[in-house]
């Protein structure tokens, strides 16, 4: 009984989350109806409060999802990439940053998501992506391949560059422009936690 009810309690989060999704992409979360979007998913306001406390907690639902899909893509984005550790993180960063051209990423994420919930590198998601960084930088340490360098600080200084590259670029009126500025700069500013390297490349 109790392994179905918590199946049921998953089932109606997730129809929240959906619809609220999809909401929050094309009204955007300051416009979108709760009675509208609770509808959609076949619930009740009373449901949406029991799994996520009020709108802005639904909302941190789906910035949170989003936001782990993001990097989730930029990871497997690395990885066709190929390449060593370090090419594949700098290809990381760098699909994370393109993610801002997606419309639900830009509006739901990184222009809603910060005004309604605070802070970006507070989020879960940022996090998630803040330890997968210093993983890889560990290992590239280990290697001897990175300055020395306090690692945690390292790790924070890249996310937060990327993170910041992809705000710029979503609040942009010339996004494209902007995405192959950003990005050119986030190769120049992390290659200088390289040891022994010359110049760094253009980028990913």
């Amino acid at each position: 009984m109790a392994g179905l009810r918590a199946k049921r309690m998953e089932e109606t989060r997730e129809k929240l989350i959906e619809a609220a999704r999809k909401a929050f992409a094309e009204q955007g979360y300051a416009a979108a109806s709760m009675d509208d979007l609770t509808a959609a998913a076949g619930l009740t306001r009373g449901a949406l409060y029991h799994n996520f406390g009020d709108k802005r907690g639904l909302l941190a639902a789906v910035v949170d999802r989003i936001d782990s899909e993001m990097a989730a893509r930029a990871q497997a984005r690395a990885a066709e990439a190929g390449g060593d550790e370090w090419s594949r993180l700098l290809a990381e960063g760098a699909a994370y940053i393109e993610s801002a051209l997606d419309p639900e990423v830009r509006r739901i994420v990184l222009l809603d998501g910060p005004a309604a919930l605070g802070d970006p590198s507070l989020w879960p998601s940022q996090n998630r992506c803040l330890a997968a960084t210093m993983r890889s930088l560990e290992t590239l340490s280990r290697a001897g391949a990175l300055a020395p360098v306090d690692i945690e600080a390292a790790a924070r200084l890249l996310n937060g560059a990327a993170l910041n590259a992809a705000l710029w670029v979503a609040a942009s009126d010339a996004p494209e422009d902007v995405l192959a500025r950003a990005k050119a700069a986030f190769v120049r500013l992390a290659s200088g936690l390289l040891a022994g390297r010359g110049a760094p490349r253009a980028g990913p």
